[in-house]
């Protein structure tokens, strides 16, 4: 249990470390795009290198699939709802999306690696340098846009932590279910999280870079496609 514990910790923080690095200086516009746009590649990468790759092993394509219908359709139901409410308060839920994207993929995709734990599998190094570099850029570009749209400096920290610690515990539950669950399980976990950061991805984060750092968008998004790539292949 102990392990987990660590673990999760690790592979969380980054979370929490991004909103810090958007508190400590103002970034502009153009940098905040850029570093959107390689958090973007490098999640494309842990879609197609880690879950998408790691579920179809795991059980096949049928709970795969399930799950990731179930994490698009989830996604898309609270982004609405984060819609609805910047309208009526007048603001900007950007930065909101991206903090709801980073939840519902922490969890399922830490989940399994607590289930992972449990089972006796080692964690490489490649992997948490890979979560690391999808989940700050994440954090930053979001903890950045709430601190834009009025948000108070505190309430993004507490916002962040709390992600943080969700995420870190559910390394732990994923350890604790470890004999209760299978491989289907992890199969559609991996498949929800590759679901929602999809819709995420095409919907909030893309579009975000894209309309900071214009024509730079698609080499940053490039480089962390390939970076990421690179360390889930090594």
């Amino acid at each position: 249990m102990g392990e987990a514990v660590l673990w999760g910790v690790i592979a969380a923080a980054p979370l929490f470390i991004g909103a810090v690095l958007a508190l400590l200086r103002k970034w502009p516009p153009r940098w905040l795009g850029i570093v959107l746009g390689f958090g973007a590649g490098a999640l494309m990468a842990s879609i197609a290198f880690e879950l998408w790759e790691e579920g179809l092993d795991l059980a096949g394509p049928v709970p795969l699939v399930v799950g990731v219908a179930a994490g698009a359709i989830s996604y898309y139901i609270a982004d609405r709802i984060l819609d609805a409410r910047a309208a009526k308060s007048k603001s900007q839920a950007g930065g909101g999306r991206l903090a709801v994207g980073a939840l519902l993929d922490g969890i399922p995709e830490q989940l399994v690696l607590g289930i992972g734990l449990a089972s006796g599998e080692p964690v490489s190094i490649a992997l948490v340098v890979a979560i690391l570099v999808s989940n700050l850029p994440e954090s930053i570009g979001s903890a950045a846009d709430l601190l834009e749209g009025g948000m108070a400096k505190s309430r993004v920290l507490l916002l962040w932590a709390g992600v943080a610690v969700i995420c870190a515990a559910a390394t732990v539950a994923g350890f604790a279910l470890a004999s209760v669950t299978g491989d289907a399980f992890r199969s559609a976990s991996s498949g929800f999280a590759a679901g929602a950061l999809l819709v995420m991805l095409v919907d909030s984060m893309v579009p975000e870079a894209q309309s900071k750092a214009k024509e730079s968008t698609g080499l940053a998004t490039v480089l962390g496609f390939a970076l990421a790539a690179g360390l889930a292949l090594a």
